[in-house]
């Protein structure tokens, strides 16, 4: 029989590229030869793609010693604890995005979530507090032939500051990063409809084929920013019957709203399908009754505030955001037919809880992102010792 040291390195590459990524890691350390092939940027690991983990950061307002961020990896079913990652000094604005950590105020700073170094881009021409921030990689932009590995990000509302007060009548114009020129571009601002609520507070997005989607999630109006035509479309409302509120999240295929519903046997969470030419939506799941109440305690009438959902691929994922019930998670995977829609066939589950001791935060910011091991082992696109966050113990 022959052994495994006798395959071919592309065999070899393609065994190890179906293995979860902390036994990816383990793997790494058996040789040379294995943690050549997994650390190459060009290695490939197709269910990293597919299993996009969930990252939860806190933040308390006093006492940055109290920061803590976590990461769940959905095939393992395990949280990592990670280094909380230290924010430039005077910085506030503090979000998360596909695959970054983000600072929109006084200045825009980005650093890869995990590495421990911070970019800044020449400035905002408006500084902004919570607006929604997209990240337009090379991959799927216009520019994917640029060497640049910065990708493009889409700054959108958002509130600024005037003598310490918050403007909320300007609804600031949309700003695209080039990161060729190291410049940003104005383009036309949110739609009117948008101006009672119009930073992240208020507001979900998601960008789905090269369309930056904004989504009310108390109004339920809808509208999407072309980024090819720099051009707003109509302002629509996307309300399923009896929705409270919802957020909008970007599949691997579709668009999929997610939110709370009132119907005849009381508030469910639902998840439609949204046919993104014609905005009609179509229900393709509802979670398990016993996880939605797992979510909560008591019967208190404004329960539901404090639940956040956010997904990537085919995994959403929803948490509640109170301390006292240490940050309760489930994820629901949506099965997909042979044309990549929807196959009704969706898997819900509840996520382990957090790694004790979980502290007390003022503020939560959560997303979804794809997590190579390239990231892990010598981060991204750059070499061992350039500020990149040392996880490889965590998942070891």
């Amino acid at each position: 029989m022959a052994e495994i040291s006798c395959l071919s390195s592309d065999v070899t590459e393609l065994i190890l590229s179906y293995l979860p990524i902390p036994t990816l890691i383990r793997a790494s350390a058996v040789c040379k030869y294995w943690h050549s092939l997994i650390s190459s940027s060009t290695f490939s690991s197709p269910l990293s793609h597919k299993y996009p983990w969930f990252f939860l950061f806190g933040i308390h307002n006093t006492s940055s010693n109290f920061n803590q961020c976590f990461a769940f990896d959905p095939l393992s079913n395990l949280w990592f604890r990670l280094p909380s990652p230290t924010f430039p000094s005077q910085s506030s604005s503090f979000l998360g995005a596909d695959g970054f950590f983000l600072v929109t105020a006084p200045f825009f700073t980005f650093s890869h979530i995990l590495k421990r170094q911070w970019l800044s881009t020449s400035p905002l021409r408006f500084s902004r507090v919570n607006p929604l921030v997209g990240v337009d990689s090379p991959s799927s932009s216009s520019s994917s032939a640029s060497s640049s590995p910065i990708p493009s990000f889409v700054v959108v509302g958002g509130v600024r500051l005037i003598g310490n007060l918050v403007d909320i009548e300007d609804r600031l114009a949309v700003e695209i990063y080039n990161p060729d020129s190291d410049s940003w571009l104005l383009c036309p601002p949110l739609p009117a409809d948008f101006r009672s609520g119009n930073s992240s507070e208020s507001l979900s997005s998601a960008l789905f084929k090269r369309r930056f989607y904004v989504f009310g999630i108390y109004s339920c109006f809808i509208a999407s920013f072309d980024l090819r035509t720099h051009a707003w479309s109509e302002v629509q409302t996307l309300r399923p019957p009896g929705v409270v509120f919802s957020f909008l999240i970007s599949s691997t295929n579709h668009l999929v709203l997610a939110g709370i519903c009132n119907g005849p046997l009381g508030p469910s969470f639902n998840l439609w399908k949204i046919e993104e030419a014609t905005m009609e939506f179509s229900e393709i799941a509802i979670m398990p009754q016993d996880l939605l109440n797992g979510l909560f305690d008591g019967d208190e009438e404004d329960k539901f505030a404090s639940l956040k959902c956010v997904g990537l691929g085919n995994l959403i994922y929803v948490f509640n955001e109170e301390y006292h019930k240490k940050y309760p998670a489930c994820v629901c995977e949506i099965g997909s037919d042979d044309n990549g829609g929807p196959s009704g066939k969706c898997s819900w589950r509840r996520l382990p809880q957090l790694p004790s001791p979980v502290n007390k935060f003022h503020k939560v910011i959560s997303f979804s992102s794809t997590v190579s091991p390239h990231n892990i082992l010598r981060g991204e696109g750059e070499g061992e010792g350039d500020g990149v966050v040392n996880v490889q113990p965590m998942l070891n």
